[in-house]
């Protein structure tokens, strides 16, 4: 199966609802960043979209956090001397899957109260020490932006960013778009043949 019809299949799979821009965390998300060893990198100057994209609510239909991610991504790739073309050397897809998540955590304490609390004023003077759990629940996002040969219908690289899903970035999806995809590509070590990164400029 190719890579773009399995990236369709996965259109179902994407929950709009909850995920959308995925990272509001004060650490950041974890992000990675994988390339495909049989392919050179330094043939790659164009690059555009899928025609259909996992995070478009159906195809045809663009989603906001679709717009969000283009922009930002467009940003990236030019950034780095790539330039947008009708025929690309490289296709860009998006996707967005989110999965609910529990974790749990102890800590440490004492007391002298409840019911040692009350023998101790019969005579028992100690303190108790006790283990108290707290459980948490919360939801877990992952974006993936993939980067596929156009002409060999081959993954070239592979962007993951997995982080709490949190109230902030569902206020401010630009704002969580622009950053994480902006992280994603920290792990994107590759340049347009011939572009030469500019000189930052003097104060």
């Amino acid at each position: 199966m190719s890579v773009k019809n399995f990236r369709y299949l996965l259109t179902a799979c994407v929950v709009f609802s909850s995920a959308v821009l995925l990272y509001g965390c004060t650490t950041g998300p974890k992000t990675f960043g994988n390339a495909n060893p049989n392919l050179d990198f330094t043939q790659y100057k164009t690059y555009n979209y899928q025609r259909v994209l996992d995070t478009d609510r159906e195809p045809g239909v663009r989603s906001i956090v679709t717009t969000y991610l283009i922009n930002a991504t467009d940003r990236e790739m030019q950034a780095r001397g790539y330039k947008k073309a009708d025929n690309p050397d490289l296709e860009i897809q998006f996707s967005i899957y989110t999965k609910e998540k529990i974790s749990s955590r102890s800590s440490p304490g004492t007391s002298t109260g409840g019911y040692y609390g009350y023998r101790g004023r019969g005579g028992y003077g100690g303190s108790v020490a006790y283990s108290e759990t707290q459980i948490t629940q919360y939801t877990e996002g992952t974006l993936n932006i993939d980067l596929v040969d156009n002409a060999k219908d081959q993954l070239a690289w592979e962007g993951v960013a997995i982080g709490k899903v949190r109230d902030e970035a569902r206020e401010n999806l630009e704002g969580a778009a622009n950053k994480v995809v902006a992280e994603i590509f920290q792990k994107f070590p590759y340049t347009a043949p011939g572009f030469v990164t500019p000189e930052p400029a003097s104060k």
